[in-house]
């Protein structure tokens, strides 16, 4: 198959790097020192050991015609970075290409194809109509990034752990298509299946996601040192119970317990959210896709959700302060 990779950060890099190295031909959409070490080095995705396990060359630019007609487009960027290039996307669209995308959190498309009183509702903390415009439905292929990976240079991935990608359709058919992205995901040394519940795959990631980036962003903790302190991980719990009350109002089953979801952040203890990650970098925080949106749903489905609301409060200021300071200099 052929894709194209928009955004190299963490996990678009895994993704682009082992695909590569799997015999895919692949094209890497980027920008600035990003772009120019992927042309000259290629990607390199080193393991949780520190040794190099993929080094990958692939094409690159920062052009989207270049990758015109690509049978998959894994969409990498940060959630609330879609918008600002959601008009380039068609470029790269043959008869047939699909979307992959690959964010953090709730995503925009997540009522489309639904069903019930709630199908195609716009989550307008994600989408001013730009995304659903660009990227019709048809086009998706879900998937939710299991791996945990940072970004330890322009073309340096760090893979910490972990390696599922289930695929599923929005309408949670079987198609051929999804078969194919699943099977060109395994053969690239991933565990990717078709599911028929991809929305309740998405909610357990995206309970992490709620909770945990927000509280390191705000602490500057790592995911061992917010499960070890009692009143801390009680606030998580507290977060993904209002959470899972949401998805229990969406009829979203969730097939795992809260206990059991913080419990698998501990076997890492060491890892660095992307959102603590992007406050060090300096870079503006997905505070939208991953916490804002939860506050959205809490209104549309009459759920109170208190402590969700108080950490998106914090959460805000402080990437409002991020941007000002960014900004000014």
């Amino acid at each position: 198959m052929r894709f194209s990779v928009v955004g190299a950060g963490a996990i678009g890099g895994l993704i682009a790097a082992r695909l590569s190295a799997a015999g895919h031909p692949v094209h890497v959409i980027a920008r600035g020192s990003t772009l120019e070490a992927i042309k000259s080095e290629g990607l390199t995705v080193i393991s949780a050991d520190g040794y190099p396990a993929v080094k990958a060359a692939v094409s690159a630019s920062n052009d989207f015609s270049d990758a015109v007609g690509c049978d998959a487009v894994i969409l990498a960027v940060k959630a609330h970075q879609i918008i600002d290039i959601a008009d380039e996307i068609p470029k790269l669209y043959g008869p047939d290409t699909m979307i992959v995308p690959v964010q953090n959190g709730i995503p925009w498309w997540f009522f489309q194809r639904f069903g019930g009183p709630h199908d195609g509702h716009r989550l307008v903390t994600l989408d001013n109509g730009a995304i659903a415009r660009a990227i019709p439905p048809d086009r998706i292929v879900a998937t939710v990034a299991y791996p945990a990976a940072e970004r330890r240079g322009p073309s340096l991935i760090h893979h910490v752990e972990g390696d599922r990608f289930p695929v599923g359709e929005l309408d949670g058919t079987k198609s051929d298509r999804a078969v194919a992205i699943a099977a060109a995901f395994s053969g690239a040394g991933f565990t990717s299946r078709v599911v028929s519940d991809i929305r309740s795959n998405l909610w357990i990631k995206a309970w992490g996601n709620l909770a945990f980036n927000p509280i390191s962003a705000l602490t500057g903790f790592t995911l061992g040192e917010i499960c070890a302190d009692p009143e801390i991980r009680r606030l998580v719990s507290d977060m993904m119970l209002e959470a899972a009350a949401i998805a229990d109002a969406l009829g979203v089953r969730v097939r795992l317990g809260v206990d059991k979801r913080i419990a698998g952040a501990e076997q890492i203890p060491d890892h660095r959210t992307s959102m603590l990650q992007d406050l060090e970098a300096g870079r503006p925080l997905e505070v939208d896709p991953l916490v804002g949106v939860f506050v959205e749903l809490g209104e549309l489905t009459g759920v109170a959700i208190p402590s969700i609301r108080a950490i998106y409060a914090a959460v805000q200021q402080l990437n409002r302060r991020l941007i000002e300071e960014l900004t000014v200099s």
